[in-house]
C-alpha cells in the first residue's frame, strides 16, 4: 500500500482547492545539492530554451521526459513525492516529464494564465488525472515572480486555450470571470517547499524584477489508468522505478553533464503541444 505524506484532510483540501502546499518537504542539504548541481550543470544550461512573454521578458527552461540516475531523477523518483502523488491520483503514478524553470534575476519573464491539462489534452490524455509537483530551488516571492493560482479553479474543467502573443493561454475572458469569483493566491515559498497541484488548476507567474533568481524543479505525473490513447511529445505509461528518500543525498551532485545522452532533452525545436490548439506553432509547454 502506498504510504504518502498526506492526511485525509490534505487530500480533501487538494480536491477542493486544486493544490496542497507542503512546507519544508526537502531539507537544506537536499536543496543545496540540487541548486548547486543545476546552476553548475553545463548540459542543463546548453539545452535550455526561452519562452518570450510578450512584455520584454523571457523564461528559460530545460525539459526532459524520463528521470535518470542523476540528482534530478532522484527527486522525481523519490517516494516522498511519488507515493504522495499516488495518494492524490488514487492510482499508480508514472513520470510524464520534468522541467527546470530558470527565472533569472531582473530579466525572467512571466507565464500567463494557463492549465497544464489545457496542453496535455492534445497529447491524447483523456482525463485531467495528472499532478504537477513544484519544488522551490530558490526562494519564491511576489517580488521575483512566484507561482499564482486561482483557488478551486480546477473545478471549472478544461478551459479553451488560445494564442496571445508568444504564449498559449487560457481564454482571457473566462479567466477574468473566474478571477472575480475565486481567490487569487500568491504561493510564496522557501527553498525546499513543494506544491502539488491539479492538471486543471489555473496558474501563472509575474516577471522577475528582483535581484534574485527564482529557479524551480517541476516534476509532472500521470495516472496509469489515464495512459494516453495516442503517441504525444510526452511518454505513454512507463513504470516508474521509485527510490528511497535517502537516494537524493547519496547521489549528491551528479548532474546531466555526467549522465545524460543527447536524446535526454526536448529541444527548442520540439513540436509544442499547443501547436494543435493554434495551428500557429504555439510555444508553451505547460
Amino acid at each position: 500500500m502506498t504510504q504518502g505524506i498526506f492526511t485525509p484532510e490534505q487530500i480533501t483540501a487538494y480536491e477542493t482547492d486544486g493544490y496542497v502546499l507542503v512546507r519544508g518537504l526537502f531539507d537544506a542539504e537536499e536543496i543545496e545539492l540540487v541548486q548547486r548541481a543545476a546552476k553548475e550543470d553545463r548540459a542543463l544550461d546548453e539545452h535550455a530554451f526561452g519562452r518570450e512573454d510578450g512584455e520584454g521578458g523571457s523564461v528559460r527552461l530545460s525539459l526532459w521526459n524520463h528521470p535518470g540516475e542523476d540528482i534530478y531523477g532522484m527527486f522525481a523518483r523519490c517516494r516522498r513525492i511519488v507515493d504522495s502523488v499516488e495518494q492524490l491520483l488514487d492510482d499508480e503514478a508514472y513520470h510524464y516529464h520534468s522541467k527546470m524553470i530558470m527565472k533569472q534575476a531582473r530579466t525572467g519573464g512571466a507565464w500567463e494564465w494557463h492549465q497544464d491539462y489545457g496542453y496535455w489534452y492534445e497529447n491524447g490524455v483523456l482525463f485531467p488525472h495528472l499532478c504537477s509537483v513544484y519544488t522551490a530551488v530558490d526562494a519564491a516571492t511576489q517580488e521575483n515572480g512566484c507561482l499564482q493560482v486561482l483557488r478551486g479553479s480546477q473545478r471549472m474543467g478544461r478551459v479553451t486555450h488560445v494564442q496571445v502573443g508568444d504564449q498559449t493561454v487560457a481564454d482571457p475572458e473566462r479567466v477574468d470571470a473566474a478571477a472575480e469569483r475565486l481567490e487569487l493566491v500568491y504561493c510564496e515559498m522557501d527553498p525546499g517547499d513543494t506544491i502539488f497541484f491539479h492538471g486543471n488548476l489555473l496558474h501563472r507567474s509575474d516577471q522577475n524584477h528582483s535581484p534574485h533568481d527564482r529557479w524551480a524543479l517541476i516534476c509532472c505525473y500521470n495516472a496509469r489508468q489515464n495512459d494516453p490513447y495516442k503517441e504525444g511529445q510526452h511518454p505513454r505509461y512507463t513504470p516508474l522505478k521509485k527510490v528511497n528518500d535517502e537516494a537524493i543525498k547519496r547521489t549528491g551532485l551528479k548532474r546531466f553533464a555526467e549522465t545524460a545522452d543527447p536524446g535526454t532533452f526536448l529541444s527548442v525545436g520540439h513540436q509544442a503541444t499547443s501547436e494543435s490548439l493554434t495551428g500557429q506553432g504555439g510555444k508553451n509547454d505547460g
